[in-house]
C-alpha cells in the first residue's frame, strides 16, 4: 500500500526538543518508515494502553534504543502523533 504521511503539532514540538543527534537519527529512520511503517527494522508494534485512550489502534516504531515514534493509520494516511522515550506511552494527551 502507498501511504501518505502527516504529523501532529505535538509530534513537531517533541521533535524540536530532541538532541541534534536524535533528530538526525530520526530523519534517517523516517526514510525507512515512509517506505513501510511496518518494516521489520522498525519493530513496529501496537500500544494497547494508548489505543484504548485514543479509541483507535496506536503503534510505536523504534528509532533507537529509547526513542520511539507513535502513530496511527487512517486508510492510507499515517499520522505521527509523538516522538520521544518510552514516557510518551504514558503521557496524557
Amino acid at each position: 500500500m502507498k501511504y501518505r504521511f502527516t504529523a501532529t503539532r505535538t509530534f513537531w514540538r517533541s521533535f524540536g526538543k530532541l538532541s541534534p543527534e536524535q533528530q538526525e537519527r530520526a530523519r534517517k529512520t523516517f526514510a525507512i518508515f515512509k517506505e513501510n511503517p511496518f518494516d521489520a527494522r522498525l519493530r513496529s508494534h501496537k500500544i494497547h494502553k494508548l489505543s484504548a485512550r485514543y479509541g483507535r489502534i496506536i503503534y510505536a516504531a523504534e528509532i533507537e534504543a529509547n526513542l520511539r515514534v507513535i502513530f496511527y493509520i487512517d486508510g492510507n494516511l499515517v499520522v505521527t502523533v509523538d516522538i520521544g522515550s518510552h514516557d510518551i506511552y504514558r503521557a496524557e494527551r
